[in-house]
């Protein structure tokens, strides 16, 4: 018993330490918040792992689901005892600190704000918008009773902005406002074969004249040239930015089966569709480590095993769009070109 006693005695400091955020050697003292800048890249100037939201930013279960806003100009300080970022220099209370202009002062606390296009996003929204807003992945089951483009004013063979489109199964209780989209790419999972979903192109909106079987449409926006057979979904009203970065709390296992821009290879900021989805456990801002698959080095004895190397861990994904059964990230950390069927797992 004694023995155990003193083991545990042992091991708990390295367990108390095993998530702890380590702090990059070069990290400076503080950093001035600048147009351009996310927290993402703020915690990456001053931390090995920038992914670890709550230690960084000394945020609670509770605070953790709102963003932590800041703003250019703010001054970010690193306290290098608690290992923590803070808008206070460390060791002065918030309330000593005082202001010489009319920016507002605040602490490492939440800072509930509107859709403020001056606050600093956590990753880069300019990349990721359109992914946002507009519909990337339908199920087969999903398409059978999707509405459909049936014909056209005047039998126009291909429509753009301002012409008139009739359209089957469009339901008269979801608005008036609709995205037209073109199935294209099917998803196959690479190790069932199964099919996860299709790809959409996105073609335009259109409004609602008048409701009927068929109804009335104009298209009020065409990126692409429309016409029979492409389908219609509800247009989004609204999209969440507040994408806050965590690990997944259980073992995630997925590849990436896209690049998009049907890319061979990807870099940092990319976008890549994981084989996983909602029903997987994968949720908006997981992130997870992205894994080329190790080496297997041949052994010369007829009877002695090959060497199989680890895995190598070369980079990070953020979740950001999720789909039943496959879900959209961002490149957000790469040492390597990305590639298809590398892994994409929970962080080891």
């Amino acid at each position: 018993m004694r023995k155990i006693i003193s083991l545990i005695c042992l091991l708990l400091p390295l367990l108390a330490q095993a998530d702890v955020v380590q702090i990059r050697e070069d990290a400076p003292d503080r950093h001035v918040v600048v147009k351009g800048d996310t927290l993402w890249d703020i915690s990456a100037t001053f931390f090995k792992d920038p992914w670890k939201w709550p230690q960084i930013w000394a945020l609670n279960k509770e605070e953790i689901k709102d963003p932590h806003w800041i703003y250019p100009g703010n001054v970010i300080y690193l306290d290098r005892n608690t290992g923590t970022l803070s808008t206070t220099p460390p060791g002065v209370a918030v309330e000593n600190v005082a202001s010489a202009s009319n920016t507002e002062r605040f602490g490492p606390k939440v800072r509930v704000v509107g859709q403020n296009s001056e606050a600093i996003p956590t990753i880069p929204l300019n990349l990721i918008s359109s992914f946002l807003s507009r519909p990337l992945v339908i199920e087969e089951d999903e398409l059978e009773t999707a509405p459909i483009l049936v014909g056209t004013y005047e039998q126009r063979t291909l429509l753009s902005k301002n012409d008139l489109a009739y359209v089957k199964n469009l339901p008269a209780d979801k608005g008036t406002n609709w995205q037209v989209y073109r199935p294209s790419v099917v998803f196959e999972d690479p190790d069932t074969g199964d099919e996860l979903g299709r790809e959409v192109i996105y073609l335009g909106d259109a409004s609602v004249e008048k409701f009927g079987d068929p109804s009335t449409l104009r298209i009020s926006k065409a990126v692409l040239e429309i016409n029979k057979g492409d389908y219609f979904a509800q247009a989004s009203s609204g999209y969440s930015t507040n994408f806050i970065p965590h690990p997944p709390t259980s073992k995630i296992d997925s590849k990436i089966i896209s690049i998009f821009g049907g890319m061979q290879h990807g870099g940092q900021r990319a976008v890549v569709t994981l084989n996983k989805g909602q029903r997987d456990g994968i949720e908006v801002g997981h992130v997870l480590g992205l894994y080329q698959k190790g080496e297997v080095i041949k052994t010369k004895g007829w009877f002695e095993p090959n060497v199989e190397l680890p895995d190598y861990r070369y980079g990070l994904v953020m979740v950001f769009r999720v789909f039943n059964k496959v879900s959209y990230a961002l490149v957000m950390d790469s040492s390597l070109p990305v590639q298809r069927l590398d892994r994409a797992s929970t962080p080891e």
